[in-house]
């Protein structure tokens, strides 16, 4: 007989497989001798921005690197100086403020929404000062940001912003995509993503000359002249010009490329996405259907009618003091319910060391970090999986409150 604790299964957050067309591209890679950038990074490129109604995509080896990038493209242009102020929210994942701080800029924290958990639109400009030069909303778990008020206070108040939208993709907010709202956007196709090629990013804009600064960041600085090896030229002077200028550096930059490989995967995954996206929604509503008898005690997602929600995740956060987190995933986990918290940071080690204990003055943040986790809602998820997760819920209840078992 099966211990209380014994696991039946194991369901994880996140999970991948690879397609036949998939097989095909990496094969076509492979056959090709290609590895640098090439048809498949341009097209993977093109592709996506197309997807989200931008001019540009440039490709990265991951999402904090398009987000580094981000903000050293627009300290460039526009002139910002060691110590300016960048709004960051009080919980999202520590690379978005980790690159403001490696920028040598100073992230500010704000607040965020008790419902979507994306940043307080409402709190925003009590936070802004005479440094502060731009803003980053985060759209967190798969849910847009209220960007057209964000929006709005940045172009009253002469801001930039950078959406940093790793956890979302073709998700719309107001009828418009992520990623065409601000001046940069920044995406991830890491493990357990939208898309996954294993590793990799995307930043996105429709400036030009954003999209060629951002381009040189992630190849070490390069002259544009000169970005990858199909940069050859029509005519023998363009040829001359080109190959003179091949070990051209025009700033500070990185070796952040993605190779032909995971640009395939992308492309690969690009033509599913659609169906996946379906996928993803009709599972989170049948564990929100099946978790709402639970309501009492946990608050289950939330998405105003003006936006999309694309559920790269199932957020979960307890209403019930009573209810010991703990106690609650400690269940979940010894009977292969794979968890995760939800992008805690301010209470994080090298957080405190550098900033002291701020997490107070973010009550929602501080509620969220103690209350909240996330479960899987993915594609490789089956039915029964499903129905498990929901059994498991209602067993920690009948055990936890002496409930009777729900029947129906």
């Amino acid at each position: 007989m099966k211990s209380d604790t014994e696991k039946s299964r194991e369901i994880g957050v996140g999970g991948f497989e690879v397609s036949d067309l998939a097989r095909q591209y990496v094969n076509q890679v492979l056959d090709s001798g290609r590895l640098s950038y090439g048809k498949f990074s341009r097209e993977f490129e093109e592709q996506f921005a197309s997807r989200h109604e931008v001019k540009y995509a440039v490709c990265c080896n991951s999402g904090t690197s398009a987000i580094h990038v981000a903000l050293a493209c627009l300290k460039e242009v526009e002139n910002w100086r060691d110590g300016d102020e960048v709004i960051v929210p009080a919980v999202t994942f520590v690379a978005t403020s980790n690159m403001v701080i490696l920028n040598g800029l100073k992230p500010v924290f704000v607040d965020i929404d008790p419902r979507t958990y994306n940043i307080d639109p409402q709190k925003i400009e009590e936070r802004i000062s005479d440094r502060t030069r731009a803003i980053i909303p985060v759209h967190l778990f798969g849910q847009p940001c209220a960007m057209d008020v964000i929006m709005e206070i940045a172009s009253r108040r002469g801001l930039k912003v950078i959406e940093d939208s790793a956890e979302t993709m073709f998700a719309r907010y107001k009828g418009k995509p992520v990623g065409s709202w601000g001046d940069i956007a920044c995406f991830s196709t890491y493990v357990a993503h939208l898309l996954i090629t294993g590793v990799g990013g995307l930043a996105v804009t429709s400036n030009p000359e954003y999209a060629v600064i951002l381009k040189s960041l992630v190849n070490h600085g390069r002259d544009s002249i000169y970005f990858n090896i199909d940069d050859k030229g029509e005519t023998a002077a363009e040829r001359m010009k080109i190959a003179e200028g091949r070990f051209r550096f025009v700033r500070f930059g990185h070796s952040f490329r993605l190779t032909e490989f995971e640009t395939a995967l992308g492309l690969a995954q690009l033509a599913e996405a659609d169906e996946q996206i379906r996928d993803r929604k009709e599972k989170a509503r049948i564990l929100i259907e099946g978790l709402e008898k639970h309501s009492a005690y946990l608050q289950l997602p939330y998405w105003p009618e003006e936006a999309d929600h694309v559920f790269m995740m199932f957020p979960i956060v307890i209403r019930d003091e009573q209810i010991k987190k703990l106690d609650l995933i400690s269940h979940l986990e010894n009977r292969g319910v794979e968890t995760r918290d939800m992008l805690p940071l301010l209470n994080q080690p090298i957080y405190i060391e550098k900033f002291g204990n701020l997490e107070a003055q973010y009550p929602v943040a501080q509620w969220v970090n103690n209350s909240g986790f996330y479960i899987g809602c993915h594609p490789q998820m089956a039915l029964e999986d499903l129905q498990y997760i929901i059994e498991q819920f209602d067993l920690f209840f009948i055990q936890e409150k002496n409930e009777p078992q729900a029947t129906g």
